[in-house]
């Protein structure tokens, strides 16, 4: 076990390490070639352009001017210079939230750290009880400035009751106003917010078939008999995943092809060879340019062929459409009200923006969502608890005892007290890092398979796992597995009446092991964040080999997004650490706030600079972020009861129920009173934002503007040069059908639900275009 001077020597080499890292990343953001790989944003925003540079020919490459290295720290008040409103205009508001999350850790632990170090500490260091009452479980120093140092039945456990109470009520207090705050910013983000293709349309999945009429036919028909005054248009969901496979193809066979062509131009002695094998490496040798040629010809012929057939064949078009209407308010009565009698029909929900629409996911049908969901609820269960057991044996290798048995021949470097102090003050969770580094894309991967429709619900539904995933192996597996193989020597040889005792003790004692994963995760991860080591080599790599246009360059600095499904988890792993171990022990505090407090800046610089959002939500996940630092508080105290109740203060246990009861209601009340603002879009904000923009447009048409909003990506070239013949949308529209039963027997339409006898044949006239 780690002891205070391996936690000492660990803490000084993770802040030597993040030291070094942003010393590096001050140098390299100097250097001009190194300008896209630091601020791609600006670059994509058409705000910044390469560093102009004269003279030496090296001055192209390496900034020569000394005097701007001395200042190799100014990134950081520039960081926070940035208002949060000039902020949600540069990076929108899912930005600006989740920037405030480490807001909110800040807000939360520096005062909790305070009065624990204040309070509780004194209280813990001054008893002896893992000095003499109990020799023979495995302890560090560290551990006698918590809980486990007082001894049994002591009236100070009423001082960490007290605290525990404290602890909460600020905690809840700080939700509320954030709760509160973020509701007040997203309802004034969405009023006002410009115009957009989500704020009209709905998604519509599981229309029934109609023998007579097509999908969308089928659409404009219910919609023009329900929603009659505001209905405007649709787009049903056809799918194009097979036309998107080849639209790639061809576009990586032209980037091919550019190059080929490009080496060429510089050479002309010889024409570039290829093999055509693996991966170029084995195969016939044939002429590059020619064989990408006819492989392009190839590809655009089958494209032309597939893009016919999902036109024409009625299984490519799937019973699910984007539905388009002339008002906000109208898309937010359709959104959120049932339109069928049947409650598995005709359902109904906001459309995502169209850049946020995940269209692979589109044309799996809905029946079998819900099988795939439940297979991948199986799925992630499996992976979770079995998951414990090699975490449990990498941790049991990553101490000094397990690389002493696997390396013998190493026993003399690794008992030298420095390395001995960094391996235990280290190794243990640079090892748990390093066999998690793949977990983010097997949940990604299961959520695309679960068959969510938008990137945003995507990475929400991966945040959730990863979240849980986080708390059952990282937190209680690494607790119940490190605790109790350390103590099992203890175990055996006790009576089974003092096993509950000797845990109370070990569970505290696990904080040393979660400092020193707080120290490689949190404090080195951070830097190694800002140096953005990877995407600079993949950066530099692509612009040597690859890139051949500007447009090319472009996708060669964008760097992608944030990250939700994998940022928000590893914050909520903080919160739940700081919350447990702030009664327990204090200690750990001081690293959580030194990692919000770095992670705050670090990912302001980010996200002004680097990363570029693919998707606006305005800030949708904020009831996930509110409720896991609610299930953080409840766990928090429910270990506390646990520990005190083996620690023979029974007594004091009512006292902490009253706390875990008083939780859960204001969890309830905040879900109550801010969560709709989260889910609903009010009427009355509707209709406000659509009689403002009436007033200031009065002969807006927004059919236009929302008649090809969702096609499907590879038909939006095509489509652009196609010129349509739009009807005004104050135009009146008969309600078009070919159902010879609506005209001819009084009884309700299937499709619309309509209970009234059927109207008469004048009234619903067949148009002779639509008829067969």
């Amino acid at each position: 076990m780690a002891t205070l001077g391996d936690i000492g020597v660990a803490a000084a080499f993770n802040l030597l390490s993040a030291f070094v890292f942003f010393i590096a990343f001050a140098v390299l953001r100097l250097q001009p070639f190194n300008d896209r790989v630091y601020f791609p944003k600006w670059y994509l925003k058409g705000l910044r352009t390469s560093p102009a540079s004269s003279g030496a020919f090296v001055r192209k490459f390496v900034n020569l001017d000394f005097r701007s290295y001395l200042k190799f720290l100014n990134w950081m008040p520039e960081a926070l210079k940035m208002p949060e409103l000039e902020l949600i205009d540069h990076a929108g508001l899912d930005s600006a939230v989740y920037l405030r999350i480490y807001l909110i850790g800040l807000k939360i632990f520096v005062p909790i750290t305070i009065v624990a170090w204040a309070v509780l500490v004194p209280v813990n260091y001054t008893n002896k009880t893992l000095e003499l009452q109990l020799k023979n479980v495995t302890s560090s120093n560290i551990d006698k400035l918590s809980i486990s140092n007082i001894p049994l039945e002591s009236d100070r456990f009423w001082t960490h009751i007290v605290m525990a109470y404290a602890f909460t009520f600020w905690t809840c207090f700080v939700l509320l106003k954030e709760y509160e705050t973020v509701a007040s910013m997203r309802l004034h983000f969405l009023a006002s917010e410009k115009r957009r293709p989500d704020q009209f349309t709905v998604l519509v999945r599981n229309v029934p078939p109609d023998p007579d009429e097509s999908v969308s036919e089928t659409v404009e028909h219910f919609f023009l008999v329900n929603h009659p005054d505001t209905y405007l248009t649709n787009q049903v969901v056809c799918n194009a995943n097979k036309l998107a496979k080849l639209v790639k193809q061809r576009k990586k066979k032209q980037n091919w092809l550019d190059y080929y062509q490009l080496k060429y131009s510089r050479n002309n002695a010889q024409r570039p060879i290829m093999k055509t094998g693996f991966l170029g490496l084995c195969g016939q040798k044939v002429d590059a340019i020619e064989h990408h040629e006819a492989e392009i010809k190839k590809l655009s012929k089958e494209i032309a062929e597939e893009r016919e057939r999902v036109k024409k064949d009625p299984k490519a078009i799937m019973p699910a459409a984007f539905v388009s209407f002339k008002s906000r308010w109208g898309a937010a009565v359709c959104a959120q009200t049932q339109q069928s009698r049947d409650p598995t029909s005709w359902l109904t929900e906001w459309a995502p923006e169209p850049c946020d629409v995940y269209w692979p996911n589109l044309p799996i049908p809905y029946v079998s969502l819900a099988i795939r969901r439940l297979i991948m609820a199986v799925a992630f269960f499996f992976l979770t608890f079995f998951f414990i057991i090699p975490i449990a044996s990498v941790q049991a290798l990553a101490s000094i005892e397990g690389l002493e048995k696997v390396a013998p021949f190493l026993k003399p470097i690794i008992d030298m007290k420095f390395i001995k102090s960094v391996i235990q003050g280290i190794l243990p969770g640079l090892a748990l890092k390093l066999f998690l580094i793949f977990l983010p894309t097997i949940l990604m991967i299961m959520a695309k398979f679960e068959g969510f429709t938008s990137k945003s619900s995507l990475e929400r539904r991966a945040a959730t796992r990863y979240y849980l995933f986080n708390l059952v192996n990282v937190f209680l597996g690494s607790i119940v597995a490190g605790s109790a193989l350390e103590q099992l020597n203890t175990f055996i040889k006790q009576s089974a009446n003092e096993i509950p005792r000797t845990i109370g003790v070990a569970v505290p004692l696990r904080a040393t092991f979660f400092i020193t994963y707080i120290m490689v995760d949190g404090w080195a991860g951070i830097a190694g964040e800002i140096l953005m080591l990877k995407p600079l080599i993949i950066y530099h790599l692509k612009n040597f080999f690859l890139v051949k246009t500007e447009k090319d360059r472009e996708e060669a600095m964008d760097p992608g997004s944030l990250g939700f499904n994998t940022g928000e988890p590893q914050i909520q792993l903080y919160f739940l650490l700081g919350l447990v171990y702030a009664a327990m022990t204090p200690a750990l505090l001081p690293f959580i706030v030194i990692f919000f407090g770095l992670a705050y800046v670090v990912f302001r610089h980010q996200i002004i600079n680097v990363y570029n959002q693919e998707y606006e939500s305005a800030a949708a996940f904020w009831p996930d972020v509110h409720g896991r630092i609610i299930i953080a508080l409840l766990i928090s105290q429910v270990a506390l009861i646990g520990l005190l109740t083996s620690k023979k203060a029974a007594q004091s246990t009512p006292f902490l129920i009253a706390l875990v009861v008083l939780t859960i209601w204001f969890y309830t009340f905040c879900k109550a009173r801010y969560e709709p603002a989260f889910v609903r879009y009010p009427l009355q904000e509707a209709m406000m934002k659509d009689t403002l923009e009436r007033a200031r447009e009065p002969n807006l048409n927004l059919k236009p503007y929302l008649q090809n909003a969702y096609i499907h990506p590879v038909f939006k070239e095509e489509d652009e040069e196609d010129e349509f013949d739009f009807k005004s949308e104050n135009e009146s529209v008969l309600v078009p059908t070919k159902r010879q039963s609506r005209r001819s027997t009084p009884a309700p339409s299937r499709i619309s639900g309509a209970s009234s006898p059927s109207l008469p044949p004048e009234v619903v006239p067949e148009h002779p275009e639509r008829a067969s």
